[in-house]
């Protein structure tokens, strides 16, 4: 947002300006003498270095903090009505109070925020242009949404919402006493999350992980729990064999190729229970519609395996070989995919099995230095993706 103009309905401020407001609204805080409380209502301060600020009962409404370093900063009892926080860091924040109505959270971090009682309902402000008469100021594509945020750990006791929560982590959140009638939490991380009392009525929670989460503690009237991920069991059969053995199996295969033991055929399996498939040597499973959400799969080989709709969310799979592997229409929000190998897989004089990534969900995943050569993307979704140091040379994609 920096580099662009701001959008006409913002206020440009000087650097001294905003310093001067910060120091006068502390010492009002504190109620010492020549306080003022800080009104930057419309302020632009996208991508600011506000760490630590003190801001309690500042005055944000319509302000633009898209990007902005928030991270422990003091926002409790805030008036942060249609502002922008995408992308922001509010790690650690204190957002006790706030008026977050119409807010957007889009891909925001909130890490162990404290948002305690704020207010994440839908809201909008009006304008009067002198051209068009009254016009609606949004910030992003929808007003008061957490979509694709982090809020792990974040205290959210007492909430009032209705927003998008989907695909937002919130895992180990306190949501006790949330009321959170009608929310969207489809595809959203609640590991360990605590919802005693928390109003769910209406809520659709499609895809969502509720491991560790005690539902029965929280009003689920008329709630969608299609698909949910629950905890994994601690054996997983395929066909009466423990996958782990069917792992074992299928790694002797590939190491003495095919002299030892079986190739294995595990679609639609729960890989979790295994904890780890780190530098195992998996080259060619078919594991289509399998999950491994949140797995440890560092340095993984998957060369030429069919991993086509599988549930890769959060999968840490940094220096993994995926060359020529199938992953169309994986889900891979938020993976860690930094130095992984997809680029073409040889697998004969002049035959290249190009690694698939069609129709793909990629959505805040780290593919830094990533080496992507000739890949598919097609369809592909790579919002907020990180691409830095990718190559990417002769890739199938459209950014």
């Amino acid at each position: 947002m920096s580099a662009q103009a701001a959008p006409s309905h913002l206020l440009r401020h000087t650097a001294d300006a905003i310093g001067d407001a910060l120091e006068a609204h502390g010492r009002y805080v504190r109620g010492l003498k020549g306080g003022r409380r800080a009104s930057l209502i419309r302020a632009d301060l996208s991508d600011w270095n506000l760490e630590g600020a003190l801001l309690t009962e500042a005055d944000l409404s319509g302000a633009c903090l898209s990007g902005a370093i928030l991270a422990g900063a003091e926002l409790s009892r805030a008036i942060l009505f249609g502002a922008d926080l995408r992308d922001a860091d509010l790690r650690g924040a204190k957002l006790v109070r706030a008026d977050l109505r119409g807010s957007s959270l889009r891909g925001a971090n909130l890490s162990g925020a404290d948002l305690a009682e704020s207010d994440l309902r839908e809201g909008r402000i009006a304008m009067q242009d002198r051209q068009d008469g009254f016009r609606m100021i949004t910030p992003g594509e929808r007003a008061g949404n957490l979509e694709y945020a982090v809020v792990a750990g974040a205290n959210l006791r007492d909430v009032l919402t209705a927003v998008d929560c989907t695909d937002a982590s919130l895992d180990g959140a306190i949501l006790v006493g949330a009321r959170m009638a009608g929310a969207r939490l489809d595809g959203a991380d609640l590991t360990g999350a605590q919802i005693d009392g928390a109003d769910l009525t209406g809520a659709s929670l499609r895809g969502a992980v509720v491991t560790g989460v005690n539902l029965a503690s929280a009003g689920l009237n008329q709630v969608d729990l299609s698909e949910v991920l629950r905890a994994p069991a601690p054996i997983f059969y395929v066909d009466d064999v423990p996958l782990y053995e069917l792992v074992a199996d299928h790694e002797a295969f590939c190491d003495s190729q095919g002299a030892r033991g079986q190739a294995a055929a595990a679609t639609e399996v729960d890989f979790r229970g295994l904890k780890t498939l780190r530098n195992r040597r998996l080259s060619g499973l078919s594991a289509a519609g399998s999950i491994f959400f949140d797995m440890d799969m560092e340095g993984v080989q998957l060369q030429g395996a069919d991993l086509s709709g599988c549930d890769l969310r959060k999968a840490r799979l940094r220096g993994a070989d995926l060359r020529g592997a199938r992953l169309t229409g994986a889900n891979l929000i938020r993976a860690d995919l930094r130095d992984a190998r997809l680029g073409p897989l040889e697998i004969g004089e002049g035959r290249l099995l190009r690694t698939d990534l069609n129709r793909a969900v990629l959505r805040y995943a780290d593919l830094t230095g990533v080496q992507a050569r000739r890949a598919r993307f097609l369809e592909a979704d790579l919002s907020g993706a990180r691409l830095s140091g990718a190559d990417l040379r002769g890739a199938e994609l459209v950014l």
